[in-house]
């Protein structure tokens, strides 16, 4: 089977290499997508549904639309869509929005708590559906921005792991997008004709919000300097941990640990190296890209 246009061929192939880099998805996995009906999450189903069918390995899918109980919210619209492509789909009405409004100040950010809230309601669903791993739309854009909000705000070195098993460890939660951008995300859901609709939060789309002050920066900062995103993102995967000051890392304790100083060796590599083919994993076995089933 064909891709069906260069955009989704090269959003498959960036999808494949984070499955590939970072062991997403196994053979027999039951991925449960959680889709909100934004451009994010209907690429991340599109894509991986597209996969599903040319992989030499054999995964499900079932979407989950969480809905938070704001008014105007159009999950019949998201639900019609599944059906209409015959995929598995179960909508979840919550009061989460009535809780949020209920505990914040008027003056604080809904969405971390909004995102905890709903995380908690992913993990439920995830263990009544008997979901192997829970699969989220975040992609590099989030990946970018939220390194630097942690970094700029919270005083931590972090961003979104593409894999990340909850504290309980019952739950593996996965983002196969870390490598495709927002741009290309939006682009495929609107080439795909799948409906994006808002959440109808009141605070989407606040641009006095930290996230949103970060993505003009990143814009910005963008027109001098094209690829600033992609090297922040590369920087993720070339950590250097004896030019940090974090006294827990054993590199820091003395010039004997740590890797080898490559801050002069010029620019970092890609994140996959050039002429390596990603694949899929089956059984412990490494499967190339050029197997999948056509």
């Amino acid at each position: 089977m064909a891709y069906r246009t260069p955009l989704e061929a090269r959003i498959a192939k960036k999808t494949t290499r984070a499955i590939a880099d970072f062991g997403l998805i196994e053979n027999g996995d039951r991925v449960m997508i959680g889709l909100s009906g934004g451009k994010d999450s209907w690429a991340l189903i599109q894509v991986l549904d597209v996969l599903r069918r040319r992989a030499p390995i054999d995964f499900s899918l079932v979407a989950v639309n969480i809905d938070s109980g704001y008014e105007g919210y159009q999950h019949e619209l998201v639900r019609q869509t599944c059906v209409d492509r015959g995929w598995e789909f179960h909508h979840v009405p919550t009061s989460i929005g009535n809780t949020i409004d209920a505990v914040l100040d008027a003056d604080d950010t809904p969405c971390s708590l909004c995102a905890r809230l709903r995380r908690g309601v992913l993990y439920r669903m995830a263990t009544e559906l008997g979901a192997t791993k829970i699969a989220l739309g975040h992609h590099a854009d989030d990946v970018v921005e939220t390194l630097l909000l942690n970094t700029f705000f919270a005083g931590a070195l972090k961003a979104m792991p593409a894999r990340l098993v909850s504290d309980n460890g019952r739950h593996v939660v996965i983002r196969p997008l870390v490598y495709v951008w927002e741009e290309e995300a939006r682009a495929y859901a609107k080439a795909c004709e799948l409906p994006i609709i808002g959440c109808c939060c009141p605070a989407c789309g606040d641009l006095s919000l930290q996230r949103q002050r970060v993505k003009r920066l990143l814009m910005e900062l963008e027109r001098e300097h094209p690829d600033l995103k992609s090297s922040i993102l590369k920087s993720i995967s070339n950590v250097q941990p004896r030019h940090l000051l974090d006294r827990r890392l054993p590199s820091t304790a003395g010039p004997a640990s740590g890797p080898p100083d490559v801050s002069s060796a010029g620019e970092p590599s890609e994140v996959t190296p050039s002429g390596v083919e990603p694949s899929f994993s089956s059984a412990g076995s490494v499967i190339p890209i050029a197997t999948l089933r056509r």
